[in-house]
């Protein structure tokens, strides 16, 4: 008997992440209900947000909210440019409680730790020190020291943390958020655009291969067009991740039955 009925992985991928949001709404609209959630850098922030209990639209005022880049945020002395210690303030507005035993849903919050290579699983404990390293991405944002460690973005080492739910649950939802599409070869005119394709189907790689252990893979093809840290689309974004998972409902609730 597994510990979970069902489960939901939530995939790293910065706006796109607003998707996220979009398919929880469906599914609850739908009385679909994980019990448990995985989560991996913006994954994890919106996996956060809604096992804390948060309606829809808090979760969307919260990454609105939240400003991305401001002078004020650089960083002097530590290694990244902005200061991730700054953000503390705007967590604790949405997670008062900080501890994971306030959560309404089980929590997973991958992180890396980058001297041992490793990825985390944060369950338990303080919760927003966890979650502000599941999202500092390098060198944008500096580490969190957590115990003596510093970690950093769960997605440098797993952008899609299946492991930590995959042995507890009936059935399990993948959300993934980080589409590709077939590009032509005049695409490919410089060494940048090379090396970023190449990133992009490292991590595409990979987390197809673990989405075919879920009952259902949600990854809505438009959010190919929409960047990481394209927040002026934060409300575009959701909407697809909404109106997508609303198209296939009648296939998810066939896959969890």
């Amino acid at each position: 008997m597994k510990k979970y009925q069902l489960g939901i992985v939530l995939s790293g991928g910065g706006v796109r992440g607003m998707a996220h949001i979009g398919l929880l709404k469906a599914l609850e609209e739908n009385d679909i209900h994980p019990q448990v959630v995985a989560g991996s850098s913006a994954g994890a922030l919106v996996g956060a947000l809604y096992a804390y209990g948060h309606d829809f639209k808090s979760m969307l005022d919260f990454f609105k909210n939240v400003p991305l880049f401001k002078f004020t945020f650089y960083s002097v002395v530590k290694p990244g440019l902005l200061d991730i210690d700054n953000y503390r303030v705007f967590f604790r507005d949405y997670f008062p409680e900080n501890d994971f035993s306030a959560l309404k849903k089980a929590l997973y919050v991958a992180t890396t730790d980058l001297a041992s290579a490793k990825s985390v699983y944060f369950d338990r404990g303080p919760l927003i020190d966890p979650l502000l390293a599941s999202a500092a991405l390098p060198p944008l944002f500096t580490p969190v020291d957590i115990e003596g460690r510093y970690h950093g973005d769960g997605g440098i080492m797993n952008n899609f943390p299946i492991e930590p739910i995959e042995d507890e649950c009936e059935f399990i939802i993948g959300s993934h958020v980080n589409p590709v599409k077939i590009m032509p070869n005049d695409h490919f005119s410089n060494t940048l655009r090379v090396l970023l394709r190449a990133v992009d189907l490292r991590f595409y790689a990979e987390a197809i291969n673990k989405t075919r252990k879920c009952v259902y893979h949600f990854e809505p093809a438009e959010l190919f067009d929409y960047n990481m840290l394209d927040i002026k689309n934060i409300d575009k974004v959701f909407e697809i991740g909404y109106q997508t998972a609303l198209q296939e409902i009648e296939q998810i609730k066939e896959k969890i039955s």
